[in-house]
């Protein structure tokens, strides 16, 4: 069989090292989840789907910044041509992730072949058409990426050869089969992801986007294995070590090393060492969004915030007991702004709209419940190192300055 290839597909069940992983990330991102209040977790996956396609953006050598992916989420497009066509990139890879999120992503199997075309279909079927061309560096030919579907040619990635195009249906019916959640216990399911994100990469199905299909791919088989949430990203730690990450999965590239590792085509040895990193790295980011959102000191950081801008003037005083209620209970009646402000009902409705006009609180309708909201210009302060350095900062004073 040609698929054999790529085979061992999963490391065989029993490694205490995967068993452990899986189970500390089960128990960490159940936590998180556990720690925020529902309709506060929904304002948090707005923002953290910004941040997992910033971060995506790195990994493919795209920097688009917060801010513009902001304005792009607004429909406000820049004027300078290839910031433009990043931030449709940006806005096409945060519609595919929420409609993974909210389920209204195709009715299949996550591992399916119709789903891995489903995802490229939809991501790619949202870019300008100035990202749908590749340049084969053989021929030095220009061909068109076409949404869905997979690849027509033979492709090189750096030092790793893909199977040939005609094998390609082949190789994603296993691929499918392998990695099918039914058949997999809980633990399984957790190393799968990990595995089947080198593996689809390994096969390389389509022209362009693999990459970006590849951790959409992971982001839904956590979220099917009940472990990946809106409230933590695994691109943000890949991103981080990204250095580590490509080389890991070059290694995972490798042919077996002996006969003491495993009986496939590729090496069992360096399958395993790629789910320890990436199993790793969730964790490392379930851990790092559960320290900056624990809620005594998420409040803490609030009111300091809340504090200095008030000193200001820039915020009305009796804006922290809204937004503590916002926090701590999810959402809040409009018209009980009175009794967390201590204000009389007219002034407590100014502090109520200038909280709405900074948008430090949301609302669906004009007059419905208000809920917390996270605006990027005080992320820095409410929820810090989200991003690398200072890099929200640094592009307001260059704007600022330009």
């Amino acid at each position: 069989m040609i698929t054999a290839a790529m085979e061992p597909l999963l490391p065989p069940t029993g490694d205490a090292v995967l068993e452990d992983l899986s189970a500390r990330l089960i128990a960490t991102a159940n936590r998180l989840a556990g720690q925020i209040n529902p309709i506060v977790r929904e304002a948090i996956g707005d923002l953290v789907r910004s941040m997992n396609c910033y971060y995506s953006n790195l990994i493919e050598g795209h920097d688009t910044h917060p801010r513009d992916i902001e304005r792009a989420l607004a429909s406000e497009y820049s004027q300078n041509a290839q910031k433009r066509v990043l931030q449709h990139e940006a806005r096409a890879h945060i519609e595919v992730q929420k409609m993974i999120d909210f389920r209204t992503d195709l009715n299949a199997p996550v591992t399916s072949v119709e789903y891995i075309h489903w995802v490229h279909r939809e991501f790619c079927s949202r870019l300008p058409d100035d990202l749908l061309w590749v340049t084969d560096p053989e021929s030095k030919q220009k061909l068109h990426v076409i949404p869905g579907n997979n690849r027509l040619v033979d492709v090189v990635v750096g030092r790793h050869v893909p199977p040939a195009a005609s094998d390609l249906g082949a190789y994603l019916t296993r691929f499918s089969e392998a990695y099918d959640g039914s058949r997999l216990s809980s633990v399984q399911k957790i190393v799968a992801v990990a595995a089947a994100h080198h593996r689809l990469l390994w096969i390389h199905p389509f022209l362009d986007g693999n990459g970006r299909v590849a951790r959409l791919i992971s982001h839904a088989m956590l979220r099917d294995a009940q472990v990946g949430s809106s409230l933590w990203s695994v691109a943000r730690g890949l991103s981080r070590r990204v250095s580590d990450y490509r080389a890991a999965l070059t290694d995972a590239d490798s042919v077996r090393r002996g006969d003491l590792d495993g009986r496939g085509n590729l090496s069992l040895s360096a399958l395993k060492a790629f789910c320890v990193f990436f199993l790793g790295s969730a964790i490392d980011q379930v851990e790092f969004m559960q320290s900056i959102l624990q809620p005594s000191e998420l409040l803490r950081r609030i009111k300091l915030h809340v504090d200095d801008e008030i000193s200001a003037g820039i915020l009305p005083r009796g804006s922290m007991g809204l937004l503590r209620e916002a926090l701590l209970a999810g959402e809040i009646e409009r018209g009980r702004a009175a009794d967390l402000t201590g204000y009389q009902e007219r002034r407590a409705r100014d502090v109520l709209s200038a909280l709405l006009a900074r948008g430090l609180l949301v609302s669906t309708t004009p007059k419905g419940p208000v809920r917390l909201g996270f605006p990027i210009d005080v992320l820095e302060r409410w929820l810090p190192n989200l991003y690398p350095g200072d890099v929200i900062s640094n592009q307001a004073r260059t704007e600022n300055a330009s």
